[in-house]
């Protein structure tokens, strides 16, 4: 794991080199083991290397070829090093590490050999021998990497901030901004901020001193759903789940797990256990019970013979939490769940140098209740009209509740949206929940969606998910969360084989009746007792509707202050203060929605200056 940055100028002259310093400064969370640098005419790379494989010297980066023509620089893990150390096994390697063996890789097999590799990575290639710079990132999405344009130079970088210069040419990007407000993250290749790019996962784009091309590698959408009954699909699942966990636990650092008590966390617990005597299970807790996940977590650490590390999230370590992320994040994190993430992470950070998490599970085997949503809109539009007013106004009467995930918020979110197109509705169910009109007339929009052209809905929005708020979510929030205290996530449900047996798997073996993560279930029942499979989803949540009527009551209306909104032009005044007023009353929970607004406008005054 690392930070990887660079600038490349195709005239062969580099006019601003001392920036390569900041680079390295800003990035140095995500590697402070080593730094490593490599620069010729027109050409800088830099690496700042967190050591998880091959702790040596030897294992610095940037790697070269023998020629030296060749420069590799690499973020993440490879975890079929083996073998193609074995493939290349004539080739001079210089280390043990698993990035090392993508150079003899290109070596053979150009842009297109990338597609074989199976891992979390970021990439940057210069290839001395044709002047030409690849940025490639794998499947999922797992690790970050972005670039610009500065005059005539490509510069890159894994974290936004190592590509900002002066504050007077950051400018924010209007579709992203509407992207952010209605979905609470911003669609690759998109960023908040006009001209920065994200490389797009299962892609690398190659630049040549032109606009750079795109070799989009991974096709998520053309995996074709297979045949299978129910009792070999989960034969097959446990076999590739416990492949990907013993790749991914491999390392010459110690591995722990972010547990929950949740079936996800809980299987790749029981699944690792059986690798590693008192593993490391980290768990975060919260003054607020319906909150808390340390007390399944604790039953389950002592049913694997695991070691439970707890981690508290009051009010003032999640302040502590939110200055932190904030100031060192150029993009706004919209997702609460970053701040005890942090926490998680620093503490294991004392205990391990990698992390197993379960992104990715929910996206691939169906597991959001939005996915039932779906199948009960269709029943739902049958009623009569006069019916679902009544129900619609029932519901409307419910009392407000800060808890975490109430049937009353469900129900809201159901009634309010069940009648619109699928892909609408689904946004609106998954997203902020902000009114179209939180945007000042200059920004305002909706996001452009793709319309379901197959027979089967929930395919499509799991699929959905899986290229959108799976990457520019979920991911991103673990990413920062964990490098910004120097520690390795990986995510074993997203390991090549994994994913793409999920992805070919019918809806009717993730979401069976009204029973979301059906086969997954199937399997843990396998390693887990029935307590831990039958648990209700609950996911990593913040108590944040209390925290903004409490210890972020002062911040909150500062930043969401009206004069402050009319000046910075992109939010506007009224409907912000009407959500706060109804929030502050117990009127209604507008967390959800109050929360992007804050951290966008932290994020404006921490790095657009205002």
């Amino acid at each position: 794991m690392c930070g990887i940055y660079g600038m490349v100028s195709f005239r062969r002259s580099l006019q601003r080199p001392e920036h390569l310093a900041t680079m390295r400064e800003r990035l140095r969370h995500r590697g402070p083991d080593d730094s490593g640098r490599r620069s010729d005419a027109g050409v800088a790379m830099g690496v700042e290397r967190l050591r998880i494989t091959d702790l040596r010297e030897a294992a610095a980066q940037p790697f070269s070829n023998p020629e030296g023509r060749v420069w590799l620089g690499g973020n993440g893990a490879i975890y079929n090093a083996a073998e193609l150390r074995q493939r290349y096994h004539g080739y001079p390697f210089r280390s043990g590490s698993d990035i090392e063996p993508v150079i003899p890789l290109y070596l053979e097999g150009g842009i297109d050999a990338l597609a074989q590799l199976d891992g979390m990575f970021a990439l940057a290639i210069w290839d001395g021998r044709t002047d030409r710079l690849l940025l490639a990132r794998d499947r999922a999405g797992e690790k970050p990497l972005f670039w610009r344009v500065m005059g005539e130079e490509v510069w890159f970088a894994s974290e936004i901030q190592a590509l900002l210069v002066d504050r007077g040419s950051r400018r924010i990007d209007r579709e992203a901004l509407v992207d952010y407000a209605h979905l609470g993250f911003v669609r690759q290749p998109r960023t908040l901020l006009s001209g920065v790019r994200k490389v797009p996962s299962g892609t690398v784009l190659e630049f040549s001193g032109e606009a750079p091309r795109s070799h989009r590698y991974w096709r998520p959408e053309t995996i074709a759903e297979r045949r299978l009954d129910p009792g070999s699909a989960a034969e097959e699942l446990d076999r590739v789940l416990t492949r990907a966990v013993e790749r991914q636990t491999a390392a010459d650092v110690p591995v722990g797990v972010f547990a929950s008590g949740g079936v996800d966390s809980s299987l790749l617990s029981a699944i690792a256990a059986r690798r590693s005597q008192h593993l490391p299970m980290f768990t975060v807790g919260f003054p607020d019970v319906s909150y808390d996940e340390r007390p399944p977590a604790r039953r389950l650490a002592g049913l694997l013979g695991a070691r439970q590390v707890e981690v508290r999230a009051g009010a003032p370590e999640l302040r502590e939490a939110f200055e932190r992320v904030t100031a060192h994040s150029a993009e706004p994190i919209a997702d609460p769940a970053v701040l005890p993430t942090f926490l998680l992470a620093r503490e294991a950070r004392r205990h391990v140098g990698v992390v197993l998490s379960g992104e990715g599970a929910d996206e691939l085997f169906g597991g959001y209740p939005t996915y039932l949503g779906h199948r009960l809109a269709e029943r739902y539009a049958l009623l009569p009209a006069s019916v679902r007013q009544v129900l619609a106004r029932a519901v409307a009467t419910l009392p407000a509740s800060h808890a975490k995930v109430t049937v009353e918020f469900l129900l809201r979110r159901f009634v309010a949206h069940a009648g619109e197109e699928p892909m609408r509705r689904h946004a609106a169910w998954f997203g902020t929940g902000l009114p179209a009109d939180v945007l000042t007339a200059a920004y305002r929009g909706l996001p452009a969606l793709p319309a379901p052209g197959g027979h089967d809905l929930l395919r499509e929005v799991m699929l959905f998910d899986y290229r959108t708020y799976l990457p520019d979510g979920l991911l991103t929030k673990i990413d920062r969360a964990t490098m910004l205290v120097g520690l390795e996530s990986r995510a074993p449900f997203l390991d090549r084989d994994v994913t793409a047996f999920g992805l070919g798997l019918a809806s009717t073996l993730r979401v069976r009746g009204l029973e979301t993560k059906w086969l997954l279930k199937q399997v843990a029942a396998r390693y887990l007792p029935r307590w831990v499979v039958r648990r209700r989803k609950r996911g990593l949540s913040v108590p944040i509707a209390g925290w903004l009527n409490g210890g972020l009551r002062r911040e909150a209306d500062r930043l969401l202050e009206r004069d402050r909104l009319e000046a910075g032009g992109m939010l506007s005044p009224e409907p912000v203060a009407r959500l706060l007023a109804e929030h502050r009353a117990g009127r209604a929970n507008h967390a959800r929605a109050l929360w992007p607004l804050i951290v966008f406008e932290r994020w404006r005054e921490r790095w657009m200056g205002v």
